[in-house]
């Protein structure tokens, strides 16, 4: 995402400093804090109500204030239904990107197509993974995945600092904090009205809908493990601690594509490294285009298909248990 940003900067020159900065602002603005506090209003809504005032665990739970003893009638039967549709709709938008990623790790490694059959055979494994996991239960099937997966991305997260740039991700990762800092006011005021243009539409504003659809069972899922937490414990460690980590990942990964794109810019020695191209081309293979500069290339190609795949049998896991929550009238 940082390198479709400095290839096609809706503020910056392409591909120049400037556009590289604002490449990271950009994702940084939709990934950062106002991302999280869209989760943040919904699981601290539904966690008070549910935790000190006895109600459901259930968005329904977060209108008593303006329903009353309403939230058990159809009124609050619509807000949990629409909560549902919200959560599914939200899971396949993650299932589309990532199966569009696994089919071009896959042609990558074995040479299959990248065709929509190929894609429709995916989603179909995918979705079977997903079942089994679920059948397994809480403990068996959704924790150990979860597990397994994390240690998967701590592996690919540390081979990545400590076989690339790692002064530069430490040092980059530092300012880029700062600009985003500085930038996060603008941007987020920033509506296009004097260029003319409709770049948010596609980016910003898709962000926010998926976010917003989202937030119904990440909130349900936040709220379910916060039992004892301050209000202030909770806003800052639901902001601060996710964002931060995605803000090291997106660095490590787009931040360093970005600094190997412009150092060939510079030194007419270097071989444009084509992660622009790579991008532009099918935004799935780019990262699979990076990896080819770090040894063991083929097994961290492998490594990254599996934790795709994990990331979203383990997300359609949760939102399926959420959904089950859901319809069974916030019943844990």
């Amino acid at each position: 995402e940082p390198l479709y940003h400095f290839a096609n900067s809706p503020i910056a020159v392409d591909q120049s400093v400037e556009a590289a900065k604002q490449a990271i602002n950009l994702s940084f603005l939709h990934w950062g804090l106002h991302a999280w506090a869209i989760y943040t209003i919904v699981a601290l809504s539904l966690a008070y109500f549910h935790f000190r005032r006895g109600l459901p665990l259930s968005i329904r739970s977060t209108l008593y204030p303006i329903l009353g003893q309403r939230i058990y009638g159809r009124w609050g039967h619509t807000v949990d239904i629409l909560a549902v549709f919200g959560t599914m709709f939200g899971v396949v938008t993650s299932l589309g990107l990532g199966v569009m990623q696994i089919n071009s790790g896959l042609e990558e490694l074995f040479g299959i197509p990248n065709t929509i059959v190929v894609q429709f055979i995916i989603i179909v494994f995918v979705t079977a993974l997903a079942c089994g996991s679920l059948m397994l239960g809480l403990d068996k099937g959704i924790k150990r995945l979860s597990d397994i997966n994390m240690g998967f991305t701590g592996v690919l997260l540390a081979f990545m600092v400590i076989l690339g740039p790692t002064l530069f991700i430490f040092d980059s990762f530092i300012e880029n904090i700062g600009n985003y800092l500085t930038a996060v006011v603008p941007l987020g005021f920033w509506g296009e009205a004097y260029s003319n243009t409709d770049w948010q539409g596609a980016w910003t504003l898709f962000y926010w809908a998926w976010w917003v659809s989202w937030a119904p069972f990440v909130g349900v899922f936040i709220a379910r493990i916060s039992r004892g937490r301050t209000i202030r414990e909770f806003i800052l460690g639901v902001l601060l601690i996710p964002m931060t980590i995605l803000f090291f990942w997106f660095t490590t990964f787009g931040g360093v594509a970005i600094h190997m794109e412009l150092l060939a810019a510079i030194n007419p020695e270097l071989v444009s490294p084509g992660l622009v191209e790579a991008v532009q081309a099918d935004t799935g293979s780019a990262i699979f285009k990076l990896v080819e500069y770090y040894p063991l290339t083929k097994p961290i190609t492998f490594l990254i298909v599996i934790m795709i795949v994990l990331w979203f049998v383990t997300s359609s896991d949760s939102a399926s248990f959420v959904i089950d929550m859901l319809t069974a009238g916030g019943d844990i």
